[in-house]
């Protein structure tokens, strides 16, 4: 089948980025013997020209649109981003009859409401390179695709996802060349993925709806050869985008001995969760490589950091800062503030205490966005802020009660006098 896939994120909310969920989708629906076209609508100077080009052009059989983003998550400024993508259905609807398949990070989290509002024919939850080949061939012999795993079709619910192998070498790498003198021209981050889920369960995370709660690896010598493979084609930096690049420690010290061996000479960034870091390991994603990291400690409160049920205290986060200065890592944090059980008191805790860790840069951010099905959602159930029949699809925000406005002030203040802080 001719299969047109479209990633309709216009956004670059934190940084420009290259849609790797659409790439590993394509590459799998390639590997099934389909003719694939991709449409990247975020550089588009017109987006719905290109896209009416393109479906003009390649009459494809099967439309699918990733969806990324549903809003920008920022409290004070609100921004709901699915009309852009209605927009998007509606000109595949003008110059296309193909059915048309939803997909991507913001569609799993909101599988049944994000269909009925785009009005699209049907939608995967999860990851899709299993389960879109599957629903392709179901389509390609005109058979049923309503017990495809994670499918969801107008007016039902969706199917269960199935999480894929315990390894993610069953699955074909993307390829990035479409990106190629985008990314070189730009000096973009390739994103690339080494595991998917997350066991942790922080009380407001929406991975396990997007990767499920087991963490899966793909084999080290492999992504460190497939490194060595963009780095030929032009890719310079590279984003580990895994939740928590040092989870398990000891896959994280094999890969970075694996990447140093291969002499590539790029630089890359990751997100580590702050705690299980040690010299060892640090030393070692020096020594491969790494630029940068991320550290969403969220908190400098104790208290605040159990109500979100994290793993580890605010030694463990400086620690861990001083463990990536030692080696010359630079350290972006962040804050997330106004949740159960914060105080006046305990915000100004966490913004001491980020300070006190002198990080190249920290984004704070003051109420959290609530996503089904965690435990922030029950917590603002209990507490009256939702309601059981608000699917949530519209961003709704948790702040605890006493905070408002004198939060937001003192945010805005703290960030105004650090040059290196954003809000």
């Amino acid at each position: 089948m001719k299969v047109l896939l479209i990633s309709a994120n216009t956004e670059a909310i934190n940084m420009p980025i290259i849609p790797s969920g659409l790439a590993c989708v394509a590459a799998a629906a390639s590997a099934a013997r389909h003719t694939v076209e991709l449409v990247d609508l975020l550089a588009a100077a017109d987006p719905g020209r290109v896209l009416q080009e393109a479906l003009r052009g390649f009459r494809p059989d099967v439309v699918g649109i990733s969806v990324r983003n549903i809003d920008n998550q920022d409290m004070r400024s609100p921004r709901f981003l699915l009309e852009q993508v209605k927009d998007v259905v509606a000109v595949c609807r003008r110059f296309s009859r193909a059915p048309i398949v939803l997909g991507g990070a913001g569609y799993s989290i909101f599988p049944e409401s994000v269909l009925a509002y785009l009005q699209a024919d049907m939608g995967i939850q999860g990851e899709g390179e299993v389960a879109f080949p599957m629903l392709l061939e179901r389509l390609a012999r005109n058979l049923d695709v309503s017990d495809v795993p994670g499918v969801c079709l107008s007016g039902r619910r969706a199917q269960p996802a199935r999480v894929g192998p315990g390894t993610l070498d069953f699955f074909p790498l993307p390829d990035f060349r479409p990106w190629q003198a985008a990314a070189v021209k730009a000096d973009l981050w390739l994103p690339l993925q080494t595991r998917r889920g997350c066991p942790l369960e922080c009380s407001y995370c929406s991975t396990p709806a997007i990767e499920g709660h087991t963490l899966r690896e793909r084999s080290a010598e492999i992504v460190a050869d497939a490194v060595a493979r963009y780095s030929r084609d032009g890719f310079r930096r590279i984003y580990f985008t895994d939740n928590t690049f040092n989870l398990p420690p000891s896959y994280a010290l094999e890969f970075c001995r694996a990447l140093a061996s291969r002499h590539l000479g790029v630089a890359w960034r990751c997100i580590l969760y702050p705690t299980c870091v040690d010299e060892e390991l640090v030393q070692e994603m020096a020594r491969a490589g790494c630029r940068e990291v991320s550290l969403g400690f969220e908190s400098g409160s104790e208290s605040v950091l159990r109500n979100m049920n994290k793993r580890f205290t605010p030694a463990d986060v400086r620690q861990t800062c001083t463990l990536l200065a030692g080696h010359g890592i630079r350290r972006t944090g962040f804050l997330l503030l106004g949740g159960p059980g914060e105080t006046m008191e305990s915000a100004e805790e966490s913004l001491v205490f980020a300070d006190s860790l002198a990080l190249e840069a920290v984004k704070v951010t003051a109420g959290i966005r609530i996503y089904p099905g965690t435990a922030l959602a029950k917590t603002a159930l209990e507490q009256g802020m939702i309601t059981m029949d608000d699917d949530l699809l519209f961003p709704r925000f948790y702040l605890a009660a006493g905070l408002g406005k004198q939060l937001f002030e003192l945010v805005a203040d703290w960030t105004a006098a650090r040059p290196n802080w954003i809000s």
